[in-house]
């Protein structure tokens, strides 16, 4: 092997360690939240929209980085070659910049709860994280049996979209938390996917996720009822009135969600093919959250 090719794959290695686009997992829940604040209250404050973004982002930073740190304790990621402990054999480093990123990124929700002279956005964000780490962090390590899905649909979801739209009206709506749900549901949707191509390295760790619980055909089989789930709940809040009528444009991320159907329908069992599903996973999440918050602004202008 070439140095150069040895360097571009180090570079791949590098780039699926940092996960870049996993972070819209962060920016979603922020922009939805905002976006339902906005239609229902003509309101918007980019200090504290801008402010919430970053500190999201370092946030799942946080998450990111952790969670590497906690599985190469279990040795579940032995095989991970992408793993940015593996990468960098130094798990005290990849530990202490995680905590740095979610101390930085509190301090910023801080700042917002500063700003309104009120602490429940910091009060929901702690929430946020503290479910977090029961995700893969001991003593709880949920993640290990099979809770991860419901941790990521709070915590992304009511949680994180509560949050980003008590930040700009310091008040709670039935639309929002219905986006709320939407949002959750296509969050957990990237983390029920990421588990196909690991279920022999789950299986050996004894982690219990709903792939190895169901087996590769069953989740594949489950898959489209619980992606597919977002676009009549979508239509259900329409026809109540809760959502205006824009919303209906997260029908255009509906292609996403068929592409990623069929591909883990075709290849569930079949590691090596089925690996990419959770960035399929991840553009679902993306458009359909950035088009229903689109739909919320669209409403108001």
């Amino acid at each position: 092997m070439t140095t150069q090719s040895i360097a571009h794959s180090n570079s791949k290695l590098w780039l699926a360690a940092l996960k870049p686009p996993m972070y819209s997992v962060a920016v979603i829940p922020i922009w939805v939240g905002t976006a339902v604040a906005f239609a229902e209250n003509n309101t918007f404050n980019g200090a504290i929209f801008s402010t919430f973004l970053i500190s999201a982002i370092l946030i799942v930073a946080w998450l990111n980085l952790s969670n590497d740190v906690f599985d190469s304790e279990t040795g579940i990621d032995q095989n991970k070659a992408h793993s940015l402990v593996n990468l960098t054999g130094n798990k005290p480093l990849i530990f202490w910049l995680a905590n740095l990123f979610l101390a930085v990124g509190i301090l910023g929700v801080v700042a917002i709860a500063w700003w309104q002279q009120d602490l429940t956005v910091i009060g929901l964000i702690l929430l946020c994280c503290a479910m977090g780490y029961t995700y893969q962090g001991p003593p709880f390590r949920l993640g290990y049996q099979g809770l991860g899905e419901i941790i990521c649909f709070f915590t992304f979801g009511p949680l994180g979209v509560s949050a980003a739209y008590y930040s700009q009206t310091q008040s709670w709506s039935i639309a929002n938390i219905a986006a709320s749900a939407i949002v959750g549901i296509v969050t957990s949707l990237i983390l029920f996917c990421s588990h196909f191509h690991q279920l022999e390295d789950d299986l050996a760790a004894g982690k219990k996720s709903p792939i190895v619980r169901l087996g590769t055909a069953k989740a594949s089989q489950l898959l489209p009822w619980l992606g597919g789930s977002i676009y009549p709940l979508t239509v259900l809040f329409v026809a109540l009135h809760i959502f205006p009528v824009w919303t209906l444009l997260t029908f255009a991320s509906l292609p996403f969600a068929l592409k990623l159907f069929r591909h883990v329908g075709e290849n569930h069992d079949r590691p090596e093919k089925v690996s990419n599903c959770k960035f399929i996973a991840v553009a679902l999440h993306f458009w359909s959250g950035l088009l229903l918050g689109l739909g919320f602004v669209l409403a108001n202008i």
